[in-house]
């Protein structure tokens, strides 16, 4: 059973930085792409970033290119996102994904149904 478990949401003035992780366990050996995404209240839930199992394909919404940095760890089954200049905006539940699929029938989506697996998420607050 694959399993994500992000950590490292807080509350967070404005201006700083956070860094949640994922951990992933549970997938013996496969290879998988990592997704983030978020969700603010009373907003559905948007694509964030994405990275492919190299780390050499990485996707990110354009209006969060500039702050916000995906990464993975592939030994230690851990991928993280990097959020600097945080803005009360940025008050969301962010959640961890991953495609399992074939890789050659994987694709670096920005939407939901391109992952498989996905974590309970993790509370970022950022206080103005």
């Amino acid at each position: 059973q694959v399993q994500l478990v992000e950590s490292g949401g807080g509350l967070v003035q404005a201006g700083g930085s956070v860094r949640v992780s994922c951990a992933v366990s549970g997938q013996t050996s496969s290879t998988y792409n990592m997704g983030w995404f978020r969700q603010a209240p009373g907003k559905e839930r948007e694509f964030v970033a994405a990275i492919d199992w190299y780390g050499v394909n990485i996707e990110y919404t354009a209006s969060m290119k500039d702050r916000f940095r995906i990464s993975k760890d592939n030994a230690k089954n851990t991928g993280w996102l990097q959020i600097n200049s945080l803005k009360p905006e940025d008050t969301a539940v962010y959640y961890c994904t991953a495609d399992f699929r074939p890789a050659a029938a994987r694709t670096l989506g920005t939407t939901e149904d391109a992952y498989d697996a996905w974590g309970r998420g993790t509370q970022v607050t950022v206080s103005s």
